[in-house]
């Protein structure tokens, strides 16, 4: 007992003796990823010392929207909210920093495709995704909605965070057939993102529950509608709500009846049909109440006959379907020393 307590006496006392390590952070661009609204992406390698790399993405703000302190704000409370969420299904955010005028993210690289990607391959291919892997994609989109739906802060709050934006092109696929999350962009929280429901539209529209469209208060049970609507276009290989005109697909999002998936795709039987029907509830009330009861379903179809897809079935599936994954990546050409 006496030595235990002279070891903790000890720790404490280095503790105390902590301070703060300042370094000047270097990131070396690659190459743009993607660039749209209001942001941008780019590839790029995180340099430390002794010729430490490490492959990263930045996300920035461009630099006319620098003075637009409503996005400053959204950039910033993103990158604090996903700081603190930590869960294999979301893309990870490692720091926020600041360039001269410009804010960014400094983010997990993911090399792979968006769901959007992933679809518009099947469409030109004109081949059908296989059922059981469009349900374990959905499942891991579920299992991350969990986590963040439950995260409570540091004095054990409830952070009532709501994605808000799930749709085809926020969720990706590693070559490696791990499934993340991300852009958490629009998302709410307490104390940590702006909340403008009632005032503001912001999402995709073809992907919004009723009640997100509707100007409503959201909660968890929102993003699982959403989510419901990306499985739904997974399996029937169209999204029901889409419209070129807004006020038709706001309408449609309300009100047009769904159609069972079997109208498009043979293959889904009734017991998936039952969980799609569930996550399509336009009643909230009769909707799944949690993502993991979703989630749980999602994966009872897929497993209960003792095996079902795994990351490396997703993963040999990528690399059929994007050949490029197969081959290693080149190396990046430094800059020369000055």
């Amino acid at each position: 007992m006496g030595g235990a307590l002279g070891l903790f006496k000890k720790t404490e006392k280095s503790l105390s003796e902590l301070g703060t390590i300042t370094d000047q952070n270097s990131f070396r661009l690659v190459r743009k990823l993607a660039e749209g609204g209001m942001g941008a992406v780019y590839e790029a390698y995180q340099l430390g010392a002794e010729g430490f790399e490490k492959r990263m993405a930045i996300k920035t703000i461009l630099e006319d929207f620098t003075n637009n302190t409503e996005f400053v704000e959204m950039f910033i409370g993103e990158a604090k909210l996903v700081a603190d969420l930590i869960h294999q299904h979301i893309v990870q955010i490692y720091q926020l920093g600041k360039s001269g005028r410009q804010y960014y993210m400094a983010m997990e690289f993911i090399h792979g495709v968006n769901l959007e990607q992933f679809i518009e391959r099947h469409q030109q291919y004109r081949k059908r995704i296989p059922t059981e892997l469009c349900v374990y994609i959905i499942s891991r989109v579920a299992r991350a909605l969990e986590y963040a739906h439950k995260k409570r802060n540091r004095d054990g709050e409830l952070l009532g965070v709501v994605h808000r934006d799930i749709s085809p092109k926020n969720i990706m696929i590693e070559a490696e057939g791990v499934v993340k999350l991300t852009d958490f962009g629009i998302a709410k929280a307490r104390n940590l993102m702006r909340d403008r429901e009632g005032d503001v539209l912001m999402g995709k529209v073809q992907y919004m529950s009723p009640e997100q469209a509707a100007f409503e208060q959201t909660d968890g049970r929102s993003d699982i509608f959403s989510l419901g609507v990306v499985l739904y276009e997974l399996l029937a290989g169209r999204n029901i709500f889409a419209d070129d005109d807004t006020l038709v697909c706001i309408e449609n999002v309300q009100k047009k009846p769904i159609p069972p998936i079997s109208h498009y795709n043979p293959n889904v039987d009734d017991d998936l049909q039952r969980v799609i029907d569930k996550m399509l509830e336009r009643d909230k009330s009769k909707r799944y109440q949690d993502a993991g009861e979703a989630a749980t379903d999602l994966e009872y179809y897929i497993y209960k006959g003792g095996y079902g897809p795994t990351f490396n079935t997703m993963s040999e599936y990528l690399q059929n379907l994007f050949p490029e994954f197969k081959q290693a990546a080149k190396p990046v050409a430094k800059a020369p020393a000055k």
